[in-house]
């Protein structure tokens, strides 16, 4: 393993800590907190790809990185563990993190005070939920990016972001109690709550405890699922992501996906097919959970009229398609999930972007701020009925008006978005569809003779739904696409800044790159899938970590003289 990796594990939860500290120290300095906030996300994003380079090695089954920052043995001090997983969800939060910063700075930073420490913090807490390795620093991470939010739904005040916060504060503080309580009653029959210990000892515990074990994983899922947004569980989702402001719904669309992390990282490593009388506890739940999610999600769609709600019902779409896939156990469908999870979160939160965007394109145009008159990169240019221009001598119109470049550029990354959430093609949410409808139709591998014939109902389930739910995803998308984009007539062209439409780009532009790179990204999370399946090396690789030798005393001057 590279000798640096150990130490450089802990520099995605330290670095927006201490980037926020400074932040705070500022005061009022608005400039000054944008830049370092703009910084600290880049330089974070740069971590996070160097991470991700770390673990994977072609050839090489799993390279794990554990981080002792407690200094004391396993299982009893902290433990942070990077692997194949970890560090894919750490550059996944990363950029949407640096793109919803440098939106925000074209005015909704100064919305309310200390949007940036909280953004910073919310980054922390994903980051160390991502990389920690046991259930109460999971808790305790949990709960820095649950604050961070709370603060951040509410920036920029106003009824619907009052009310709709107070409701998902209510079910997030419900969530952690669960959390606590069910990590008690697995403490109590495990005697511990690192992961890795956990998975080692579960197949141990004794049968008259077995129900007790089962009650406190089952009440902690119901705390994971809430957060991963399982129906009947996500009444909260929809009204909290449409009210938040952009950037911050941007970044909400990862904060389902921590609640999907966690199944991922627990169920397949504390309830595999070698925990003994627990193997496979809740596969059921998932998959039949995860199917009643993503029809919940379709109807939402097709019921929406509204672009957030849209973009909302997408978020559930989404975490029902993960859900339910990483309920089969299966490697090859779990790799097609992990490539789905990057490009429909991706997507997702470039329609939260591009969202006010449009809005804004709907209503008259507003009043540009001091600093804002030099930086639009279109300038406005009212839209004239055809009437009036390009007429012949017998006043017929000889040619239309050209489309406006900002109403082309918000047509254009909206139809892109409805490709991407959609699964159709030429773009990677297709590709990750498709795989994911190959490892279905072939669970016993590819070309196998008779593969189809041996699925089960489940999981023809999921395949008519995940195909049904692309075709009524694009129906309703189209329609909202005609309404804002085609019907409107003699409205005036919406002022756009580039601050503004590079975050949308570049997170585009990432799923244009996982669209053309699909191999490489499929080869790691085939990787990734097949590490989550065969724990063994998560569990060998934290339970063989040791804590650094303190340095030998220092001989005292007197001591030396004698």
């Amino acid at each position: 393993m590279i000798a640096w990796l150990p130490h450089l594990i802990v520099a995605p939860i330290l670095l927006p800590l201490l980037t926020a500290i400074v932040m705070l120290l500022l005061g009022d300095r608005r400039r000054w907190k944008a830049a370092i906030n703009l910084g600290s996300s880049a330089l974070g994003l740069v971590l996070a790809i160097a991470l991700l380079g770390s673990v994977h090695s072609h050839g090489v089954p799993a390279v794990i990185g554990v981080y002792l920052p407690s200094n004391w043995d396993v299982p009893y001090g902290i433990v942070l563990a990077l692997d194949r997983l970890s560090a894919l969800m750490l550059v996944l939060s990363a950029i949407v993190g640096l793109c919803s910063v440098l939106f925000s700075l074209a005015r909704w930073d100064r919305a309310g005070v200390h949007f940036h420490p909280l953004l910073q913090i919310q980054l922390m807490g994903l980051n160390g939920a991502f990389l920690t390795g046991d259930l109460f620093n999971l808790f305790v991470f949990f709960e820095v990016l649950l604050a961070a939010s709370y603060g951040l739904l509410l920036h920029g005040s106003g009824r619907a972001r009052v009310q709709s916060g107070l409701h998902y504060i209510a079910v997030n503080l419900v969530a952690s109690s669960l959390f606590l309580v069910g990590a008690a009653l697995i403490y109590g029959v495990t005697g511990t709550l690192n992961m890795a210990d956990l998975a080692r000892k579960i197949p141990q515990v004794a049968q008259a405890d077995r129900g007790l074990l089962h009650a406190g994983a089952a009440i902690l899922a119901i705390a994971f699922l809430t957060k991963a947004a399982m129906w009947p569980l996500n009444f909260w989702l929809v009204p909290a992501y449409t009210a938040a402001s952009a950037p911050v719904a941007a970044l909400f669309a990862i904060m389902t996906k921590v609640g999907v992390y966690t199944v991922l990282r627990l169920w397949p490593l504390l309830f595999s097919a070698q925990a003994g009388a627990s193997a496979l506890f809740g596969a059921d739940v998932l998959i039949y959970g995860g199917l009643a999610t993503l029809l919940f999600g379709t109807m939402g769609l097709l019921a929406s009229q509204h672009l957030g709600r849209l973009a909302g019902f997408s978020t559930i779409v989404s975490a029902g398609t993960l859900l339910a896939a990483v309920g089969f156990g299966q490697a090859p469908l779990t790799a097609g999930a992990l490539f789905y999870l990057l490009s429909s979160t991706l997507a997702i939160s470039a329609l939260f972007l591009l969202v006010e965007l449009i809005e804004r394109s709907r209503q008259a145009p507003s009043v540009l701020l001091a600093d804002e008159a030099d930086e639009l990169p279109f300038p406005p240019d009212p839209l004239q009925p055809a009437h009036d221009v390009n007429l012949d001598d017998e006043q017929r119109v000889v040619i239309g008006k050209a489309i406006p470049a900002s109403l082309a550029f918000l047509g254009l990354s909206f139809i892109a978005c409805a490709l991407l959430i959609a699964g159709l093609p030429p773009l990677s949410g297709f590709l990750a569809k498709f795989t994911m409808l190959s490892a279905l139709l072939n669970p016993l591998g590819l070309g196998s003779p008779g593969a189809a014939a041996g699925m089960s109902g489940a999981g023809w389930s999921l395949l008519v739904l995940i195909i049904g739910s692309g075709l009524l995803s694009m129906i309703a998308l189209s329609r909202a696409g005609m309404r804002y984009f085609w019907a409107p007539q003699d409205r005036l062209e919406p002022r756009l800044r580039i601050v503004e439409c590079a975050p949308i780009v570049a997170l585009l532009i990432a799923c244009v790159w996982l669209t053309v790179r699909a191999d490489p990204v499929m080869r790691y999370a085939q990787a990734a899938a097949e590490s989550l399946q065969q724990p063994s090396q998560y569990i060998d690789a934290v339970l063989s970590a040791r804590p650094v030798p303190n340095p030998p005393a220092l001989t005292t001057i007197g001591e030396g003289s004698r």
